[in-house]
């Protein structure tokens, strides 16, 4: 696969993940809500390390880390309120599956906070796109 090909298996499967949070915002799941867009917003990023470093992409899941290694290539720099964002979702990465600890983070996550990260991710998803050359 080229690095066209490459991207856009990454853009597939980020667009799925954020169909998935949409899916899981109606069911009212809003720990999964929030972990499905940072899965969405890391892997375009992924998928944009890919076009501008042409290699495979590191397994990390911190989207500033990812991003910075490419940053100085874009044409349209990433603000400092974006920056925070991606800290903030990269933060709901589910590092830990276990139960006592997704009981412990989804009673952090209201649906009014769900809704926020949701809209939020879907307008950076798109900002994101327009990285793309």
């Amino acid at each position: 696969m080229d690095a066209n090909e490459k991207f856009e298996y990454w853009l597939d499967i980020a667009r799925y993940d954020l169909e998935t949070a949409e899916a899981m915002l109606t069911s009212k799941r809003w720990l999964y809500v929030v972990f499905m867009c940072q899965q969405a917003i890391e892997k375009l990023a992924k998928g944009l390390y890919i076009i501008y470093i042409d290699d495979e992409v590191p397994r990390i899941h911190n989207i500033n880390a990812i991003i910075s290694k490419y940053s100085d290539k874009l044409v349209e720099k990433v603000d400092e309120d974006t920056k925070e964002f991606f800290r903030v979702l990269s933060s709901y990465y589910l590092n830990n599956r276990y139960p006592e600890y997704i009981t412990h983070v989804s009673t952090q996550i209201s649906e009014s906070e769900a809704n926020r990260i949701l809209l939020k991710s879907k307008e950076v998803f798109a900002w994101l796109l327009t990285l793309k050359p």
